[in-house]
C-alpha cells in the first residue's frame, strides 16, 4: 500500500505559480509534477481566491489575535487540569 504523498506550501505555491503564469498546459505541469490536473487546478484556484487577503493588512491583525486568543485558551486549559486533578485527590480520599 502506498502512503499518501504530502506536499509543503512552498511546493504547492511553486506549481500553483507555474499554472498561472500558462506558460504550460495543466496537463503538462500534472506529468511534470507527477500530480493530476485537479489537484493543480484546486492549488491554482485557491491562489488567486488568497491573492487579495496577502496584500491585505486586517488579516495580519487578525492572525495576531488569533495567537493572543490561543494562549489566553492553553493557560485556562492549564488552569482548569489543575482543578480537576486537585479536585480527583480530594475525592479519592
Amino acid at each position: 500500500m502506498k502512503t499518501r504523498r504530502r506536499f509543503t506550501a512552498e511546493f504547492k505555491a511553486k506549481v500553483a505559480l507555474e499554472a498561472i503564469r500558462g506558460e504550460r498546459t495543466i496537463s503538462e505541469l500534472a506529468t511534470k509534477h507527477q500530480l493530476h490536473p485537479n489537484q493543480i487546478t484546486q492549488w491554482k484556484r485557491q491562489a488567486i481566491e488568497n491573492l487579495a487577503k496577502t496584500f491585505d493588512d486586517k488579516a495580519a491583525d487578525a492572525q495576531v489575535g488569533r495567537e493572543a486568543e490561543v494562549t489566553k485558551l492553553h493557560a485556562k486549559i492549564g488552569q482548569l487540569v489543575v482543578e480537576r486533578d486537585f479536585l480527583a485527590k480530594a475525592f479519592d480520599r
